[in-house]
């Protein structure tokens, strides 16, 4: 288990907004009276980058923002297996089949993973973190055991540049950081799998080659920025943190707390932070509506902006940035979607922003 040396004090951001960009509501949508969770743009294909999907209940929606802040729906799926009574989904992402072309995946109460196109979909169990191939709908890897999370996993993340490592965080109130590089044939085994998937020679990985309390309580949300790690409980705060290991001691090693970005009012589980493609900024959701959107490559840190509108009191429970940060997206416990976008300086002093 890492530890925190003493005498390390990290840097707090300041809840003034530097006004560095400013933001607009250009929509909003009443998807329907359940909850939404999650919302998440593509960035696997650049063709794409408008399209974002939601989850709520037991339906999965794809949707484009067009220009002059209108949003369509391109697809709707919605769960309606005998097999999986009241499913409710929790989250979602992108991934791509070999060719390219992208797919939805979303999972939720139900421990089932589905994989959604236009024309087809994939259905895979799964309870812990585990690496599936979607294209060959193959289980590669599991990672669980001596090491592994003690409750349930919340959030799981791919390292920008080394991609045999990832992240994953819970409700055992720990950040593990987990390597693949031993069982990478593995990994391109499952490439060419060509018999039934429930017999392809899934490996477990029983050891995190790094274990962080860097929380008090839940942790429902990780981010790698570079070899840093962004991560936010319940405590009013996203925490960037770098996480030193010892190579001859899997698992060990000491956390240095680099920053901290407050954001009020978000003491309530479940309410996850988005990044743009380069991350040069994060956006976060409270429990009265509000988003905080910080500045990341900068020290001290720097609030660009904090958004609200009058009509926004629900909490948001996942926002979305775009490839670029000039639109941000939220979903809401009331179910409905709120749409910022950026603005000129020009016409700054017309948009909600307080």
């Amino acid at each position: 288990m890492a530890r925190i040396p003493l005498g390390c004090e990290p840097v707090i951001g300041s809840l003034v907004p530097s006004k560095k960009r400013d933001y607009r509501v250009t929509n909003r949508l009443q998807e329907g009276k359940r909850p939404l969770y999650a919302v998440v743009f593509n960035f696997i294909d650049s063709r794409y980058f408008n399209v974002f999907a939601t989850v709520g209940g037991n339906r999965v929606t794809v949707y484009q923002c067009l220009e002059g802040g209108v949003i369509a729906v391109l697809q709707s799926y919605v769960d309606e297996d005998v097999r999986t009574k009241d499913e409710s989904f929790y989250t979602v992402t992108w991934a791509c089949n070999r060719d390219g072309s992208p797919f939805v995946v979303a999972g939720g109460i139900n421990g089932i993973i589905r994989v959604i196109d236009a024309g087809h979909e994939k259905i895979d169990k799964d309870e812990s973190v585990r690496l599936w191939n979607v294209h060959t709908g193959v289980c590669i890897l599991i990672f669980a055991g001596a090491g592994g999370h003690r409750n349930e996993v919340l959030s799981v993340d791919f390292h920008p540049s080394d991609m045999y490592r990832i992240a994953s965080c819970g409700m055992d109130n720990t950040v593990k950081i987990w390597s693949m590089k031993e069982f990478w044939p593995s990994v391109e085994k499952s490439f060419t799998w060509t018999d039934l998937p429930s017999k392809f020679p899934t490996k477990y990985v029983q050891f995190p080659v790094f274990i962080a309390s860097v929380h008090s309580n839940y942790v429902d949300c990780n981010r790698w920025l570079g070899d840093f790690v962004l991560s936010k409980s319940v405590d009013n705060e996203i925490v960037l943190w770098e996480p030193r290991t010892k190579d001859q001691s899997p698992g060990e090693g000491t956390v240095d707390i680099l920053q901290k970005y407050p954001v009020p009012e978000c003491d309530i589980w479940f309410i996850k932070f988005s990044c743009d493609f380069h991350y040069n900024a994060a956006a976060i959701g409270n429990r009265e509506g509000k988003i905080f959107v910080w500045e990341l490559q900068t020290s001290p840190p720097s609030l660009i902006a904090r958004l609200s509108h009058a009509q926004s009191k629900s909490p948001i429970r996942q926002t979305a940035m775009s490839f670029d940060g000039s639109t941000i997206l939220s979903c809401c416990e009331d179910g409905t979607i709120w749409r910022w976008d950026a603005v000129s300086s020009s016409s700054s002093s017309s948009s909600s922003q307080v």
